[in-house]
């Protein structure tokens, strides 16, 4: 597994070959952008979530986005230009898209991962929970854990409280959360209070996750991330500030009524894994 410490770092190994074929050898054949939102009946909460989805083989990298950093012809303009070219885009979501693509069909997650777990059909609420427990259980909270969760998503919240976990949520969209708790916007506040950290990917897109993975190594604390957004991205930092991963693929849960696989990357639990030892 080659792992980088920066996200531009990575973009670079791909762009000289260093981990598997040239993507120029690699045509994007579909592009796609996706506007959805999500509302769940308990909650006062709109999700707005814009997706860039490109199509190479078999797979389909993924990049959440704002609005303000893509628009809709985005789509257009990259469908059947050679992966090379689309990685060497100067927008920040086509490029996170370009190497999920790309990683997602060398390094395909059924062959890397550590456990695969079945996510049975339902609506769109109970999977959200199955799968936020997940993600809460990936992260081993101890009880009155200080868990910092970088992009709010209110069932995981819940899922932090019902182990026992104190949640600090940060996120740049939303202002409270379900119960009504503040919603803090600088994520350097909630990681020097954090005894664990879970972003999602989203942090790709918005530029934040290298800051977030130098964080936590100086610290010496663990990092989970839910993946959506780059998830193959994500997976080349298992070991290096990333102790585990819960990788959602396309079609996400939320575009799905039927079972959904989610792949699991463990590094073990702890500081040492924190380190990457």
């Amino acid at each position: 597994m080659h792992s980088r410490y920066s996200v531009s770092e990575l973009r670079e190994a791909i762009l000289e070959g260093k981990l598997g074929p040239k993507p120029e050898v690699l045509p994007v054949t579909g592009s796609s952008s996706i506007y959805q939102t999500t509302q769940f009946p308990s909650s006062k909460i709109k999700y707005h979530n814009h997706y860039l989805l490109l199509r190479v083989e078999s797979y389909f990298g993924a990049c959440s986005h704002t609005t303000d950093q893509l628009d809709w012809e985005a789509a257009a303009q990259l469908s059947g230009l050679s992966l090379d070219a689309v990685l060497r885009d100067e927008r920040l979501p086509v490029q996170i898209a370009a190497m999920d693509a790309y990683l997602g069909v060398v390094y395909p997650h059924q062959k890397h991962c550590t456990q695969v777990v079945d996510i049975p059909a339902g609506t769109p609420i109970q999977k959200a929970k199955l799968r936020d427990a997940l993600i809460a259980d990936m992260a081993d909270i101890k009880a009155s854990q200080k868990v910092a969760l970088i992009g709010v998503v209110n069932p995981l919240v819940e899922a932090i409280r019902q182990r026992g976990g104190t949640c600090l949520p940060c996120d740049l969209q939303l202002e409270e959360t379900q119960w009504g708790d503040a919603v803090e916007k600088d994520m350097d506040r909630v990681l020097d209070r954090a005894d664990s950290v879970i972003c999602t990917a989203m942090t790709l897109s918005n530029g934040t996750f290298d800051r977030i993975v130098e964080r936590v190594r100086v610290r010496g604390i663990p990092l989970t991330v839910y993946a959506q957004t780059g998830s193959a991205v994500i997976a080349q930092f298992r070991t290096k500030g990333v102790t585990s991963l819960i990788a959602e693929p396309f079609p996400f849960t939320q575009f799905s009524a039927g079972a959904s696989q989610l792949y699991c990357y463990s590094s073990g639990k702890g500081k040492e894994a924190a380190h990457g030892l």
